[in-house]
């Protein structure tokens, strides 16, 4: 039973504790097209492309395929025409921070897990990963919201968040908003109306999805965004913003002071996987076991 010491709920868990075993990859061979197809059916963020023997060669992500997609590739092209290699691996009994770390460093969303033995991966540790491990350890905290009404201690989302929001108008090519969505490192932008307000949202699964249904680059945003925005207020509990992306399947969400019109920030799953401790104080100044 891992112990918890000081500083980070992380400190002392290792990767097997939190990675996934369910690897989705494809053949180098395979089509671009089937490559999203894969995305969506797993809701995964990237794939792992491997030759005939089976050995890894290289990652295909939402990013790539946007990438792909403003340049004017055929989705009938083959994933090794942009996958980008080699993997990054960590191994099972690596700790969780320092894969965290190298995670922070290469400015990457995710790391394989390595079967040395086989030279095979045998996982893929991603943020959701450590914020779905993060989410149980909160909720079996003894200082959970649900034993304990002191919030006195609690972190607020305005903690965690990035203070800053990107936003594109209804009408915005696609093209543009892929090139924001470049520039800035982000998963999603903000669409607003005429009016200035937040109408909806236009993710990386939304672009790759029109790629795969031959919409053109020069529609507008409104043509492909999501709606309503998900958001929270600043002042919320972090664990409570968990736990709505968790139950509504999104990875991050809109944040607004006072008014959900006056957004100042995102929080998303990274966000909460890199600030490297659970909802409360508690992962900071106590020993904790995990259950």
């Amino acid at each position: 039973m891992p112990v918890i010491h000081h500083q980070s709920v992380l400190k002392g868990l290792t990767v097997q504790e939190a990675m996934r075993r369910s690897l989705i990859q494809l053949p180098r061979q395979a089509s671009l097209e089937q490559a999203i197809r894969y995305l969506i059916k797993y809701k995964v963020n990237a794939l792992l492309i491997i030759n005939e023997q089976h050995e890894p060669l290289g990652v295909v992500s939402k990013t790539d395929l946007m990438g792909a997609y403003y340049a004017g590739l055929p989705v009938d092209a083959p994933v090794e025409t942009i996958m980008v290699g080699p993997p990054l691996f960590c191994h099972p009994e690596d700790s969780l921070d320092a894969a965290l770390e190298t995670m922070r460093t290469h400015r990457v969303h995710r790391l394989y897990v390595l079967n040395e033995a086989a030279q095979q991966a045998m996982g893929v540790l991603a943020y959701p990963d450590i914020v779905g491990l993060l989410y149980r350890f909160c909720n079996k905290c003894n200082r959970s919201i649900s034993k304990n009404q002191d919030l006195a201690d609690r972190f607020q989302v305005r903690e965690v968040m990035t203070p800053a929001v990107q936003a594109y108008g209804q009408d915005a090519s696609l093209a543009e908003v892929m090139e924001g969505l470049a520039a800035y490192r982000f998963g999603a932008v903000l669409i607003k109306n005429l009016r200035d307000l937040p109408v909806g949202v236009v993710s990386k699964t939304d672009l790759i999805i029109a790629y795969k249904h031959g919409v053109s680059p020069q529609a507008e945003a409104r043509t492909i965004m999501n709606s309503p925005v998900q958001s929270c207020d600043q002042e919320d509990l972090l664990l409570a913003a968990l736990q709505k992306m968790i139950f509504a399947d999104v990875h991050r969400l809109f944040v607004y002071q006072g008014q959900p019109q006056h957004l100042v920030g995102v929080l998303s799953l990274s966000d909460v996987a890199r600030f490297r401790s659970g909802s409360c104080r508690a992962c900071l100044i106590s020993r904790v076991k995990i259950d």
